[in-house]
């Protein structure tokens, strides 16, 4: 698993994300976004581990973690791992330590409920010589959800990507601290069932190309010698790793600010109805407010700007509070609810259980935008792109080229979806009650039944009978067809 630095020289050079400088993808703000091409390197902020807390001092001093008592092999250089502090990373940790990997932890804050200070801790008392707690909230609002908003993308009619968009987002920060550590490998939890892996390494192998990725999850060693949870926890035990003490959810859960999914478990039967408890974003629908909150969103080339509440006045337009305070709302009155059966890239079905409330009330907002600003066949062929779009998401291929293009042409579609959509949300339902727009293509003396308007009506007679003469031919034709087949 040795591979080449990732310091000066390396591929991925020119910037901290691996790509020539300058290079931008399609986003908000007329088109361009930098997610997931050009690259400040931003401020890091760095955890080392202390002498005080040194890993591997065992239980006689102070109950630590006995990592040091693991028999290490030959050195292999620094790996990064995509830490979340649960089970599986935890064990994942000190088992590449066993492999003779200096491990430096990443954690990234994209908006999931979690205890940073105390998976800190936790990962470098398993022994991990750094940790990097990443805080990415605000850049994947405006650089993976608000491309994903214009495009109005959705994958197979129904799923907002909340996990596809996360993934490049969080292998990019991946990517830069590899970097900066010079380290040869990366390494993350993902199955080797699952989507994530596919995102997870395609958008490392972009950004940069000569990284060496450990995925113990596909590994024989590792999960041959943990087939179940059971011999998980065992290992977890016999190191020192801290396990959970209350009975875990017969369910898998992942969460980033956009949505939570929740699949695997009881959730594999496909039959099987969601237990009650399950939700954690939305409320129940049913026991939902009385009253609906009525909201005004303005979007300038096809991103949301402004949130007002009509009700209080409140009002938030920076990308990131807005995107909570809907979160909020949606979640009060039960919106963004799906169960789905979807189509896996590794080519088998899944099902899937997704919350997510504040991308589902700027879907439904979006495309009223859109639709009332937006030439009619300019919006013909962005629907297409945005079908292609959604699957290349979905699929891992986020910093691929033909992704990129995609972005850039869907971010020029947006410059005339400019405006203000009211909307009412209650009951887990998204009502739209009006808009308007300074780039409208609606007319209303042109389309009104009491006006007659630039519009002549006898006109109408030509263009039907223009239309129609395909249509007689061919049923002519198939009239023909029909009597020869009776004969």
């Amino acid at each position: 698993m040795q591979g080449m630095g990732l310091g000066t020289g390396s591929s991925c050079a020119p910037c901290s994300a691996g790509h020539p400088a300058g290079r931008r993808s399609a986003g908000p703000k007329g088109g361009l976004s930098r997610g997931g091409s050009a690259c400040p390197r931003p401020v890091i902020k760095e955890e080392e581990e202390e002498g005080g807390d040194a890993p591997g001092t065992g239980p006689e001093h102070g109950g630590q973690p006995d990592t040091g008592s693991v028999t290490m092999a030959q050195s292999k250089g620094t790996v990064v791992l995509a830490y979340s502090g649960g089970l599986d990373t935890s064990c994942i940790l000190v088992w590449l330590k066993e492999q003779g990997y200096d491990v430096v932890a990443y954690l990234a804050n994209i908006g999931q409920k979690e205890d940073f200070e105390a998976a800190r801790k936790k990962a470098l008392a398993l022994g991990a010589k750094k940790v990097y707690i990443e805080d990415v909230s605000r850049e994947f609002v405006e650089e993976f959800i608000w491309p994903a908003v214009q495009a109005n993308a959705l994958y197979e009619d129904r799923y907002l990507l909340g996990t596809a968009l996360a993934r490049p987002c969080i292998a990019r920060k991946l990517v830069e601290i590899a970097q900066r550590e010079g380290a040869q490998h990366i390494a993350h939890g993902a199955t080797g069932k699952g989507n994530d892996q596919v995102r997870f390494e395609l958008s490392c192998y972009a950004l940069c190309p000569k990284i060496k990725v450990v995925a113990p999850w596909r590994l024989p060693e590792f999960y041959q010698r943990f087939p179940g949870r059971r011999e998980l926890m065992d290992y977890a035990k016999k190191h020192g790793i801290p396990v959970p003490v209350t009975p875990q959810t017969p369910w898998s859960m992942d969460e980033n600010l956009m949505h939570i999914s929740y699949e695997a478990g009881i959730l594999e039967n496909p039959k099987n109805q969601a237990p009650p408890g399950l939700y954690t974003k939305t409320c129940d629908p049913a026991n939902s407010p009385d009253t609906p909150d009525v909201l005004e969103i303005k979007f300038e080339r096809g991103v949301p700007v402004e949130v007002t509440n009509t009700g209080d006045g409140a009002t938030r337009s920076s990308a990131l509070e807005l995107f909570v305070y809907l979160n909020d709302i949606a979640g009060k009155h039960g919106v963004g609810r799906i169960d789905i059966v979807e189509n896996r890239f590794v080519g088998m079905k899944s099902r899937g259980i997704y919350e997510t409330p504040a991308g589902t009330i700027l879907y439904h907002a979006h495309l009223d935008i859109e639709a009332f600003t937006m030439d009619r066949e300019v919006r013909k062929i962005k629907q297409g792109l945005s079908l292609k779009f959604s699957e290349l998401v979905y699929n891992g291929f986020w910093h691929s080229p033909e992704c990129e293009f995609l972005r850039e042409c869907i971010g020029r579609s947006q410059e005339p979806v400019v405006g203000t959509v009211r909307l009412s949300v209650f009951k887990g339902q998204v009502y739209i009650l009006g808009r308007e727009s300074p780039r409208s293509l609606y007319n209303e003396e042109l389309v009104s039944m009491n006006v007659q308007g630039d519009y002549e009506p006898a006109d109408a007679t030509g263009f039907i009978n223009i239309n129609s003469l395909r249509l007689k031919e061919y049923h002519r034709l198939q009239s023909k067809v029909t009597v020869k087949q009776d004969e």
